[in-house]
């Protein structure tokens, strides 16, 4: 196969791969390698991989892989379209566990 791993998990990045290229980005959080993901989509790049594939939900791991190709080629409208609802279902879930976060903490200093 011929692609792009763009990751922020160690594990994965050490990893050999035939063919692919990494692009490791350390300490990046799921939000920031979705974003970055998607400027490839903007400059031709098309995803290889779905970005929320897996049973792990978004909310429940910091670790993202995804693949895209190596080359560019005109915009797909397809790969911009399930990148930006990735982005869209992540910060989704990222504000509801802000909400709940604030609720508990509170609903702690109401005593």
């Amino acid at each position: 196969m011929n692609g792009i791993l763009i990751t922020n998990n160690p594990m994965a990045n050490q990893k050999d791969f035939d063919g692919i290229e990494k692009i490791f980005l350390e300490s990046a959080d799921l939000l920031k390698v979705l974003c970055y993901t998607r400027d490839k989509v903007h400059v031709g790049h098309k995803l290889l991989t779905h970005p929320l594939s897996g049973s792990v939900k978004p909310n429940q791991t910091c670790y993202k892989s995804i693949m895209i190709t190596k080359d560019k080629g005109p915009l797909d409208v397809e790969s911009l379209r399930i990148i930006e609802n990735s982005i869209a279902v992540a910060r989704t879930l990222l504000d509801d566990y802000q909400l709940i976060d604030l609720r508990l903490i509170e609903s702690g200093t109401d005593r």
